[in-house]
């Protein structure tokens, strides 16, 4: 009587071995002719049997179709967990870092020398301080962007408006320096008589407060109203700042380089005049003004090169332009803070005097000693 029941029981049992077999069967069918033939391959559904997974075996397996058992083969998982989305790191951003550390260095470095040299108190050295403590800042600005971008929640509008703020101040005032050297540089050499009386400390730190006064408040701009975060249409290629503010920059930028132009085309002319009248020194004159042309010539053109592409693209481009193109005219912009102090300060005879006596406590031979004014380009 038991054998008869387990027979009966095992009779039972033989359509659901049937089901299973033709399953298998059908899933290994599949995974072949997906695989062009291979065998299996990790993809197979086999590879995804475990003990949670269950199985719908009320298909008939007398029908012909594969369809019923290759679905009775799909399991009932649940979706895996979610993991956390590492933000990738642009490389243009990381360049911008790596600019931003450079420039901080080399500033640092003229700023230390300017402090520490009680010599160097004349109102040119104010004005080249006053430009080594805005491209600091700058590439202390470019630092910040960086870290705040992909170590800190960006996300809250105070740490991109407070970025936004430092870039803008900072550049700004970069650029208006670099007109005061410029204008310093000019007076100079046309009033060269008077210059020493009228051009006192004083006056010089007023232009300065001047200079970091208007570049500050173009900098609280985006904190007072004039962003793009509640109305992304509106915005420039630099986010948040807006098309409008951008093109006020832009243009405050091709003025001062108008000027920068006319100013080093009258100081040639200045140059030129005073060598024609020393007809004792004319070949001496002639060989040094020539030599002061090229350099200004070279000042002028890296100038140009650096911040003409950013501010004309800044006057065409709104935000849906490729943020390549950006990037593209961002990095060449704060390579100008890196050129400034080569230009204005490592160049100064002074300056460098101070750097080898730091450095090593004496002065090379073949270093010019002679007193630098600001009609030296």
């Amino acid at each position: 009587m038991v054998q008869t029941v387990r027979k009966t029981r095992i009779l039972d049992s033989v359509p659901l071995l049937k089901a299973m077999v033709f399953s298998l069967a059908a899933a290994a069918a599949a995974a072949m002719s997906s695989g062009g033939g291979n065998g299996f391959n990790s993809s197979t559904p086999l590879d995804s049997f475990d003990s949670s997974t269950s199985w719908n075996v009320s298909e008939d397996p007398t029908n012909s179709s594969s369809e019923p058992f290759l679905r009775t083969l799909s399991p009932d998982l649940q979706p895996g967990t979610s993991f956390n989305a590492v933000q990738e790191v642009n490389p243009w951003d990381i360049a911008l870092c790596v600019t931003g550390t450079l420039i901080s260095c080399e500033n640092a470095l003229v700023i230390a020398v300017l402090f520490y040299t009680p010599t160097l108190r004349a109102p040119m050295f104010i004005l080249i301080g006053s430009l080594a403590v805005s491209d600091l800042l700058a590439g202390l600005g470019l630092i910040l962007n960086f870290v705040f971008t992909y170590l800190i929640d960006n996300s809250v509008e105070f740490v991109t408006l407070l970025s936004v703020g430092i870039l803008i101040s900072a550049f700004s005032a970069s650029v208006f320096n670099i007109l005061a050297i410029t204008v310093d540089r000019y007076l100079s050499l046309y009033n060269a008589l008077t210059y020493h009386t009228e051009r006192t400390v004083t006056f010089t730190y007023m232009m300065v407060v001047f200079i970091w006064v208007t570049c500050v408040t173009l900098g609280l701009l985006p904190v007072l109203g004039w962003n793009c975060l509640r109305e992304p249409t509106t915005c420039s290629i630099c986010w948040p700042v807006t098309k409008n503010n951008a093109v006020v920059l832009a243009v405050t930028f091709l003025l001062v380089f108008a000027l920068m132009m006319q100013l080093y085309l009258q100081i040639c002319k200045i140059a030129f005049r005073h060598a024609q009248q020393i007809a004792v020194q004319h070949q001496f004159m002639a060989i040094s003004t020539t030599k002061g042309v090229s350099t200004l010539s070279v000042i002028l053109c890296a100038f140009g090169v650096c911040w003409l592409p950013f501010a004309m693209y800044s006057i065409v481009a709104d935000s849906s332009y490729p943020v390549i193109y950006t990037y593209a005219t961002v990095l060449p912009a704060t390579c100008c803070s890196v050129i400034n102090p080569v230009i204005y300060a490592f160049r100064n005879p002074d300056i460098q005097k101070s750097l080898w006596m730091a450095c090593c406590g004496c002065v090379p031979s073949n270093l010019s000693l002679r007193p630098r004014t600001s009609s030296d380009v």
